[in-house]
């Protein structure tokens, strides 16, 4: 029977062996990455060049290791600090795994030529339970930092939600964007409303899951109580907006106007909110409503860029040409939609109004025989008068002009 001091001197000697061959390891090992896997053969030299450290690092410690087995095998986890914190973003851990299996067959290959036939068991059984070790401390480094950059994100999305709220510029708000990593392209909307009741973290991260089956990318954030759901790149806006409606607590959910882009989200949003503010000037809204379906009551409660909207959606439109729209417009709604009234009070055929009221609808996409339209025509008419009398202030004609000219 082999003593134990016969047996450590036969491992020294494997070490020994090990050591001396280490040389030769590591240029089998990255002629074997560059003759098998693609995904190395592409990278950048100086990213190669990590990876051909990282696998000498492996093969270095492995014999340091064997030669001392009493050595705390978490160790091994210092292998993977050596490297730039990049080179975690370059590689997967899938490809970090196809680097340590090959280091383990070009190990296992060499054993022949390194131990003795003895020792040659072992050893076999020693790169085995190194490389299942170093796999366990990969997985460990990956899913640190997988962990680290959700919570970096987790925070660059609040910062982007603030930003939204804030009413950021354009350039400061793609700024924060880019960082985030945003890709979509396509168009942008924000929803407003109540913060459910639930655990916020737990809630946002199912939100975020069934937001992105909609959207080319999504960000979800709460603050002050409300929770926003930003959309990127949806084809299926109503739809979409429909199916994430349970996401939000009691109360209404506005959905704001597509803008171009993320950069341009903030006014999406501002247009929401004001608009969930005003929401309760009308009890019966839909849920989900559109920010655009509230500008009579975004406009009555003081938001000016509503009341903008208002006149030149929805009145200017009726004072071209001879005024006949306009005119009849403002006896109808005068008169309580009434169409006798309206043509007696007019002059005309009750059918005349009626061919009338057809072209007005056309005009501004409102039909005032509808009670909705016809309020919203009525609050336009009243903003309208007053912006050409000139009661308006000058910070709301100024505000209009703004509005004009962007």
């Amino acid at each position: 029977m082999t003593s134990d001091a016969e047996a450590l001197r036969r491992r020294a000697e494997t070490a020994r062996r090990l050591r001396a061959g280490v040389g030769v390891l590591s240029s089998v090992t990255l002629q074997r990455l560059e003759a098998q896997l693609p995904w190395y053969r592409s990278m950048s030299s100086s990213d190669r060049s990590w990876v051909g450290l990282l696998a000498q690092s492996g093969i270095s410690s492995f014999v340091d290791w064997y030669r001392k087995p009493d050595t705390n095998l978490r160790v091994v986890a210092d292998i993977f600090k050596t490297a730039p914190r990049d080179l975690i973003r370059a590689i997967s851990l899938q490809q970090t795994l196809q680097l340590l299996k090959i280091v383990v067959e070009v190990v296992e290959e060499r054993v022949p030529d390194i131990a003795r036939p003895v020792e040659q068991p072992a050893l076999r059984e020693a790169v085995l339970i190194y490389s299942r070790e170093i796999a366990f401390a990969a997985a460990d480094v990956y899913a640190r930092a997988a962990e680290a950059r959700g919570n970096w994100d987790a925070r660059l999305e609040a910062m982007v939600v603030d930003a939204l709220v804030r009413g950021d510029s354009v350039d400061e708000l793609a700024s924060r964007t880019a960082a985030f990593g945003w890709q979509s392209e396509g168009p942008v909307c924000v929803i407003v409303g109540r913060a459910p009741q639930r655990s916020a973290k737990k809630g946002l991260d199912g939100i975020r899951r069934k937001a992105g089956r909609w959207a080319d990318d999504a960000l979800v954030g709460i603050h002050d109580n409300r929770l926003f759901i930003v959309l990127g790149g949806v084809t299926e806006l109503d739809d979409a907006v429909e199916d994430l409606s349970d996401c939000f607590g009691p109360s209404e959910v506005i959905v704001g106007p597509a803008v171009p882009g993320l950069a341009e989200a903030a006014t999406s949003a501002k247009a929401a909110i004001r608009a969930l503010k005003a929401a309760t000037a009308r009890p019966d809204s839909p849920r989900p409503v559109k920010a655009d379906d509230l500008l009579p009551e975004r406009a009555l409660s003081g938001d000016r860029s509503a009341l903008t909207e208002l006149i030149e959606r929805f009145y200017e439109p009726l004072t071209s040409g001879t005024g006949q729209l306009l005119k009849t417009v403002s006896a109808y709604v005068e008169f309580g939609s009434s169409l006798e009234a309206t043509a007696k009070a007019l002059s005309v055929h009750p059918n005349t109004v009626r061919y009338r009221l057809r072209k007005i609808a056309d005009a501004i996409g409102l039909d005032p025989t509808t009670s909705r339209d016809a309020f919203v025509i009525h609050i336009a008419l009243v903003y309208g008068r007053l912006s050409e009398d000139g009661v308006l202030s000058n910070s709301d004609k100024s505000q209009r002009d703004r509005s004009s000219v962007h």
